[in-house]
């Protein structure tokens, strides 16, 4: 019994691992646990059950709710509209120097990116602003602030 309350584990992490709503996490947990059990009480069905649903039950409503303050309290994030023309506007930083004729990177929504400008080149470690997409290369311009990457 003990491999089929794994299997069910198992499970619950891949349903959780694609949903990320912190409660297949929990049954995950409540299954593992009755895993042990039934590796020291293989007829005890019953106490497994029970155990089981306490452990999910204890992280669903003791444990939960600070997790999911804790994710809220990192804010919303970044978040763009459309499939390139959202990240016009966004910002980010230079990791080398962009210039006219020659494409540099920058650091943009966590990823590098191609990066060239229509103005005088750009150094490393200035702070950008996307004006236009073509292809997978952003055009940049200097942001009128400065902040580094971090």
């Amino acid at each position: 019994m003990a491999i089929v309350w794994i299997v069910v584990s198992v499970a619950l992490l891949a349903v959780e691992l694609h949903h990320l709503a912190f409660f297949a996490m929990f049954g995950a947990a409540g299954a593992f646990a009755a895993a042990v059990v039934a590796a020291f009480l293989p007829s005890a069905i019953a106490v497994q059950i029970i155990v089981a649903i306490a452990i999910a039950a204890i992280g669903v409503v003791g444990v939960r709710p600070h997790m999911s303050n804790a994710f809220a309290r990192r804010g919303p994030g970044v978040t763009i509209g459309g499939v390139h023309g959202g990240l016009i506007g966004a910002r980010g930083v230079t990791l080398d120097e962009v210039g006219v004729g020659s494409s540099g990177h920058i650091r943009l929504l966590g990823e590098n990116w191609l990066a060239v400008t229509d103005d005088p080149p750009i150094p490393p470690s200035t702070s950008v602003i996307v004006t236009k997409v073509a292809g997978t290369t952003l055009t940049v311009r200097a942001a009128a602030e400065h902040w580094e990457l971090t």
